[in-house]
C-alpha cells in the first residue's frame, strides 16, 4: 500500500503551482516538464536555454534539499526491470508528443487556464494511469 502523506503532498503542490505561476510571470511560459527538457536539446530555438537548465536543476536538487534540511533520506520505490521501465519511458515520451503535452503542462497549468483540451489530456491522463496501477497491483502482481 501507498503511504498517505497528507501535509507533504500539500507543500509538494503548493510548490509546483508556485514555480507554475512563477514561470508563467516571470518567462510567460507555460511549465510542461517534457517541453521544457525536450527544448534543452539542440537545435536551440531561442535565447533562455539558461531558465529552462535551471528549471530541470530545480527538479533534481529539491529532493538533495529536502535531504540536507530533513537528513531523511527521500525515498522513491520504481521497478528493478529494465525492459518495463524502457516501456513505459517510450510510452511516457510517445504520451506526451501526442497529447502536445505532459501531465504537468496540462494538468496544472492547462486546467487553470480552463482549456478544453487539458481537461480531456488530464482525464486521460489519469484514467490510464488508474488502470495501470490496478493492472500491476492486482493483475501482475507488481
Amino acid at each position: 500500500m501507498t503511504e498517505f502523506t497528507p501535509f507533504a503532498s500539500l507543500i509538494g503542490g503548493v510548490m509546483i503551482g508556485l514555480s507554475a505561476v512563477l514561470l508563467m510571470l516571470w518567462e510567460g511560459r507555460i511549465a510542461g516538464i517534457s517541453g521544457i527538457a525536450s527544448r534543452l536539446l539542440p537545435p536551440y530555438r531561442d535565447s533562455v536555454f539558461l531558465s529552462r537548465f535551471g528549471f530541470v536543476i530545480g527538479l533534481v536538487a529539491a529532493p538533495l534539499a529536502v535531504m540536507a534540511l530533513t537528513g531523511e533520506a527521500v525515498t522513491q520505490t520504481i521497478s528493478s526491470n529494465v525492459l518495463l521501465m524502457t516501456a513505459a519511458a517510450l510510452l511516457v515520451g510517445f504520451g506526451t508528443v501526442w497529447g502536445n503535452g505532459c501531465t504537468s503542462g496540462h494538468g496544472v497549468c492547462g486546467l487553470s487556464r480552463l482549456s478544453p483540451r487539458s481537461l480531456v489530456a488530464t482525464v486521460m491522463f489519469m484514467a490510464t494511469a488508474f488502470v495501470t496501477v490496478f493492472l500491476v497491483r492486482h493483475v501482475i502482481g507488481g
